[in-house]
């Protein structure tokens, strides 16, 4: 028997409590009759389509063009938000998109800021092939993370600067930063003059009536548009919350830090030149104080003249390979929920379920659950609506099978698909009434690009195990069943070739690479297959005249030269069905400028006062770390060596904090809350104040609930004092329920950083005595 003995091989149906196999036919008619009774009868908001949003074009374009384009659901997200939206508002209401730079890009700086990562434990290539040979050459780095991990300890080593500060406390730092900057002088004056949007460049365009882009609506709310430079350092100014030592003081760090920071990323070289300074995130950041962090990184960027420059980027590094294409587009206008004005907000999965609103979950490939914040209460309403509804399937009769499920809609009840490769627990294995078996990686042939854009073919080296298909095959097939069109692939080429039309005009547009395959005689696929491992960076352009395809190494690019623009054919202007998309050449605003943003940080402080650790509280955060990666469903499960290192959770506590509480490494410890913030209903507001977490909790909109967990304890003062951190992707216990079930009020995405817990020894654990499991030596080892 091998590691992967419990691959899911056939279509199951949950009988009796017990999960049966059934052949394709039997699963899809059930499935079908369902799927079409809830549209019918409950509307298609009733239906919830939770996917991955990462994986293969064919899959991901497959799945979107069936949720949004067919069903037509607003009750549609992706696998790390509760709402479909940006993860990124900063940056995109700044117009920079998230994976603008090239890999190159983040090696060619003077000084390059990492906020909310350490890239050599979680993209561990990208930091030894471009980052750590730079700072070997020179390349200064300043790292904001309340953890000092072995790549922030070796860019200490190499001089680097280290901002050891509180969860939640970036905007304060960032403000400050740039307060510190522009009361210097030291502002790149010449790009913010020829970059940088007045109030009347970021109005235009905008027409009349409701404002349904997401910066059309801020500009309307005012809280975040500016006249320019000039404006902003006023305002900044003007906020008492940006003077260097109050940031300093909340963030639980040395003032001298900010005022270094300033001046390692943007006082003049003696000659008076300018530094290049590139800035890069990741979900350490973004995913707290969401929209305040991205606006206030977004603004320090572009007060330093950073944009699409060599030297001088500013994006996501990435974490994972990324296949997302859309087939249709989120109909928010059919979301109940409102911000401040008339604007719509996308609809809220997790609330809209817990409200009792969702009677069909549909969930591919995603460890909903575990994913989100406040686990463990979701897990409950899950249970609820589920397992604890008294219409249960006990036959074997499809009539009945059908007839029984339709009743528990009825009911109230939740009926739910899951589609997965294996098994897992608890969607799969506890509340799924069917299962679809999905065939994955080396099963078909998928593509997909990574974190700078370079598109590939991923082949197809075996047949998938059993009856097991891939997630298009699945929806095509549910979809027809389901009475419509255009589903009718024959294999995975024809998805990725009708995608490609819908890839027009985004980072990854490559629609050029399907009129070069179908110019020379072969398919979308070969024509991929013969790029090789090295692919091709989107967007992609194909040159007429030569017959060659050509890439595009950055976006954003303000200084691409004429003889790059006549290697892609483009020196006259587009040519034969190229186009040149906006972000090629500039930034992802009506006028092709930057919007230079305020981020006030009133719109997070009560949450995070509110958060404040009391009494013996720790604040509790998580993450990813080197040897984990996937979410349990590989690495901690059926690789031998991280199940020996890694058996069970883990959370890292600082000296001074365990002796406090008896706590040695090796100690089996319980992490406890009594005031996990939840959204506990859907919210219709349209006023300003509706949205404040204060208001929110007076109101009755927010319940407390309890959570706990179990880990092992590591001592070690590579860990904040006062603050705990721990696993993120542990799905045994996942320390997920910790953390606050409340959306960030501008964006909808959650702050999942954000968390406090007590921490109490249960007793020792076998690993403290033995060297068999675990290693308790810091990990900001050089």
């Amino acid at each position: 028997m091998t590691a992967t003995k419990d691959r899911l091989l056939q279509p199951l149906i949950r009988v009796g409590g017990i999960l049966q196999p059934v052949n394709w036919d039997f699963a899809m008619d059930v499935a079908s009759e369902i799927a079409v009774y809830v549209r019918d009868k409950f509307g298609a908001n009733a239906y919830c389509v939770k996917t991955y949003s990462y994986q293969y074009i064919e899959n991901t374009y497959a799945i979107t063009k069936y949720a949004l384009r067919h069903l037509n659901t607003a009750n549609f997200t992706f696998h790390d938000t509760p709402s479909d939206v940006t993860s990124t508002p900063g940056f995109r209401d700044a117009g920079f998109d998230n994976f603008g730079p090239s890999y190159d890009d983040w090696g060619a700086a003077d000084v390059l800021m990492i906020c909310g990562t350490d890239p050599y434990e979680t993209k561990t290539i990208l930091f030894t092939q471009y980052i750590m040979p730079a700072i070997q050459k020179g390349m200064q780095t300043i790292t904001l993370n309340p953890r000092e991990t072995s790549g922030i300890a070796y860019m200490k080593k190499m001089g680097g600067l280290h901002i050891d500060l509180y969860p939640g406390t970036d905007t304060l730092v960032l403000g400050a930063i740039a307060r510190v900057i522009m009361e210097n002088g030291w502002e790149d004056g010449e790009w913010l003059k020829q970059w940088v949007n007045n109030k009347w460049e970021s109005n235009s365009g905008f027409g009349q009536g409701t404002r349904n882009t997401p910066w059309q609506w801020r500009t309307t709310w005012k809280k975040f548009q500016t006249d320019g430079f000039d404006d902003y350092k006023k305002w900044n100014f003007s906020q008492p919350e940006y003077e260097p030592e109050y940031a300093a003081k909340i963030a639980g760090i040395n003032v001298e830090k900010i005022y270094k920071a300033a001046v390692m990323l943007a006082k003049p070289n003696i000659d008076g030149s300018r530094k290049k300074a590139s800035f890069g995130i990741e979900k350490g950041f973004y995913w707290s104080n969401n929209t305040g962090n991205t606006n206030a990184i977004a603004s320090l960027a572009t007060i330093c003249g950073t944009g699409g420059r060599e030297g001088r980027v500013i994006g996501r590094f990435g974490g994972h390979q990324r296949g997302g294409v859309w087939g249709g587009k989120l109909p928010r206008n059919k979301s109940p929920e409102k911000l401040p004005g008339r604007r719509r907000r996308a609809l809220d999965v997790d609330r809209w379920l817990v409200s009792g609103h969702t009677r069909l979950a549909h969930v591919i490939g995603t460890t909903w659950i575990q994913s989100m914040t406040g686990s463990q209460g979701l897990y409950s309403k899950f249970r609820e609506l589920t397992q604890n509804n008294p219409h249960q399937v006990d036959s074997f009769d499809k009539a009945k099978i059908i007839a029984t499920l339709k009743k528990r809609v009825e009911s109230g009840g939740m009926v739910v698909f899951n589609q997965d490769i294996y098994l897992r627990d608890p969607i799969g294995a506890r509340f799924a009434d069917i299962i679809f078996p999905a065939a994955t990686w080396g099963e078909e042939n998928f593509t997909r690009a990574n974190g700078e854009r370079r598109l590939r073919l991923y082949q197809k080296f075996y047949d998938s195990p059993g009856d097991a298909k891939p997630d298009w095959w699945i929806i095509a097939r549910l979809a027809r069943k389901m009475g419509y069109d255009g589903f009718d692939w024959q294999d995975s080429n024809s998805v990725a070739e009708e995608a490609a039309r819908f890839s027009r005009g985004s980072r990854k547009d490559f629609y050029m690479v399907k009129i070069a395959a179908n110019k020379a005689g072969i398919n979308l696929h070969e024509q991929l297959r013969r790029m090789g491992t090295n692919g091709i960076q989107a967007p992609v352009f194909y040159n007429y005249k030569t017959d060659q395809l050509i890439g595009t190494k950055r976006l954003h690019d303000t200084e691409m030269s004429e003889q790059a623009l006549a290697e892609k054919g483009l020196e006259n202007g587009p040519q034969g069905a190229n186009i040149i998309p906006k972000t090629l050449l500039a930034f992802n605003t009506h006028t092709g400028k930057v919007n230079l943003q305020k981020h006030p940080w009133s719109l997070f402080a009560d949450f995070h006062q509110w958060m404040q650790p009391k009494e013996d509280e720790l604040w509790f955060t998580n993450g990813r770390i080197n040897e984990i990666w996937q979410s349990g469903f590989d690495d901690t499960q059926r690789r031998a060596f991280t199940m020996q290192r890694w058996p069970e959770n883990w959370v890292e506590i600082h000296p001074i904090d365990a002796k406090a509480r008896g706590i040695e490494s090796g100690d089996r410890v319980i992490l406890y809350s009594d005031r996990v913030p939840c959204f506990k209903d859907t919210l219709h507001g349209s006023y300003e104040d509706q949205f404040q977490f204060t208001e929110l909790l007076a109101k009755g909109h927010i319940e407390l609930e309890q959570a706990a967990v179990t880990a092992i304890a590591m001592v070690t003062p590579a860990i904040k004092q006062g603050v705990l951190y721990s696993n993120m992707l542990d799905m045994r216990q996942p320390t997920n329920a910790l953390t606050a079930r409340v959306v960030d009020n501008i964006s909808g995405n959650y702050n999942f950083k954000m968390g406090v817990a007590r921490a109490k020894k249960m007793s020792e654990s076998p690993y403290k005595r033995q060297f068999r499991n675990f290693s308790f030596v810091p990990r900001n080892i050089v």
